[in-house]
């Protein structure tokens, strides 16, 4: 096979150059740099058929690219030979673009107004190729070095094509090592296994017309559990994909609902920092519809803590203020509890706590975990308290500081003058000491513990200031 290849490559390396460079001359055309050298053909011809009949046959059956490759190196055309597989790599990243989800790739590759016009498969012929390069890099569909190698060959094949005019001829070399890239890092990195089951899986649910129930649910996420981490990331980015296009319907985003929360769970942190940054672009970008639906998902998979931290101080100033409100207000118990909860979302992690926004949080809860000084339920939410607890036991040592000076303020100060309040703080800062190691916040936190039963005011005591002015600064 490689001989008859060999006989049938040489001969065409052998047609008259000569002829077809006079030909051209005849007809006042310019011959120079059209045809590769002899020296350049006859490297092509003694290397590319080793390399092509490496390839596996399937590979090959119906590569008619590889097939004007072929001819156009055995004419001397490398520039012609280049855009013929360049041309099938862009086909390539746009198979890949629709794998992985048209509605995640245009707003990956396509920034403002402009993202209204992209929405099919038949978009993707509007997309710049540096563009669809760009963005499969930015989505991790090619891997860094690959998005090198093919930036340079598209650079080559843009600047030396057949449609430009220039000095600069290709060697064989070259050629065939740029075939190599294409062929190897591209054209061949086949979609695995895993990826066709996770396709199937996303075309299955959108395919669902009715809501699924409660034993499909269950069926569903034990096999959930048995993906890789990267394998729940690929389906987290297309759901949340699927959940912010206008035209999804609702049913589709009770079933994303139902089943993402553990798909996020086992996700990779880099995706859920990736869609923190999209849900930002949306609102920078005034997509309205997408934002609502983009934090509408982040709500239900608990994870605006991977929101950007421009988008969480926002938030979290807009929920202390309704936090203000509601406690102030009736039926507080009740109208606490949603906030509070939406609250916790933004916190994962002691870190998570953004220091711009601290001293409002830990005054605004405090003061509703001190509770209002009723008797029933000794003044503090039911259900809220336990949502408090969990906010005080993941503030960092840090902040101690600064949730001891809430302690001082004028309002913290007129609550815990009820007893039933000073007990409810009492007990929180017993909670809070069992949860710390340094040794000057504990002694703080003890005297404090100690002295409150019988002082509201213990705080400002000249002991105390001592005690704490390691760490505090009295004026």
């Amino acid at each position: 096979m490689a001989d008859i290849y060999k006989v049938t490559h040489s001969e065409i390396t052998q047609l008259p150059v000569k002829k077809i460079l006079d030909f051209l001359d005849s007809l006042g055309l310019p011959s120079d740099n059209i045809i590769a050298e002899d020296k350049e053909r006859a490297i092509i011809n003694k290397n590319l058929p080793e390399y092509l009949m490496s390839l596996p046959e399937e590979v090959k059956r119906d590569a008619r690219y590889l097939s004007k490759y072929v001819v156009g190196a055995g004419f001397g055309l490398f520039d012609y030979s280049l855009n013929a597989v360049w041309n099938e790599v862009t086909l390539a990243l746009r198979n890949k673009a629709i794998t992985y989800g048209l509605g995640m790739f245009y707003d990956a590759a396509v920034g403002g107004k402009l993202r209204e016009a992209y929405n099919t498969e038949d978009d993707l012929v509007g997309l710049k190729d540096i563009t669809l390069l760009n963005a499969s890099k930015k989505l991790e569909l090619i891997t860094d070095n690959t998005y090198k190698k093919l930036s340079h060959i598209l650079d080559m094949r843009n600047d030396i094509g057949i449609s430009h005019p220039t000095n600069y001829t290709i060697n064989g070399f070259e050629l065939l090592g740029w075939l190599q890239t294409c062929v190897q890092d591209v054209l061949l990195d086949q979609p695995s296994e895993a990826a066709i089951q996770i396709k199937a899986f996303i075309d299955n649910l959108k395919g669902e017309s009715n809501v699924l129930d409660r034993s499909k649910i269950t069926s569903i996420l034990p096999k959930i559990k048995d993906l890789s981490t990267h394998q729940c990331s690929r389906i987290v980015l297309t759901l949340f994909g699927l959940y912010v296009a206008d035209d999804t319907s609702q049913t589709l985003r009770k079933n994303i609902a139902s089943i993402v929360p553990t798909l996020w769970e086992y996700s990779q942190d880099s995706v859920k920092q990736k869609l923190g940054l999209t849900l930002e672009g949306y609102n920078n970008n005034l997509h309205n519809f997408k934002y609502e639906k983009g934090g509408e998902f982040f709500d239900i998979v608990k994870g605006n803590n991977f929101r950007t931290k421009s988008e969480k101080l926002i938030a979290l100033n807009e929920l202390t203020e309704e936090l203000i409100a509601a406690n102030s207000g009736y039926d507080n118990y009740y109208h606490e509890v949603p906030i509070m909860s939406k609250i916790l979302t933004y916190f994962n992690t002691p870190k998570d706590l953004p220091s711009e926004v601290s001293s409002n949080l830990i005054h605004t809860i405090l003061k509703c975990r001190i509770g209002r000084g009723l008797n029933y339920e000794n003044g503090v939410s039911p259900k809220g308290k336990p949502l408090y607890n969990k906010f005080f036991m993941l503030m960092r040592e840090e902040f101690i500081p600064e949730f001891i000076v809430q302690l001082t303020t004028y309002d913290i100060k007129a609550k815990i003058r009820n007893n039933i309040s000073k007990n409810q703080l009492i007990e929180l800062l017993k909670m809070i000491k069992s949860n710390i190691v340094n040794e000057r916040y504990i002694e703080a936190l003890e005297y404090l513990i100690r002295k409150l039963p019988s002082d509201s005011e213990a705080m400002l005591s000249k002991d105390f200031k001592k005690i704490s002015s390691a760490f505090l600064t009295w004026t």
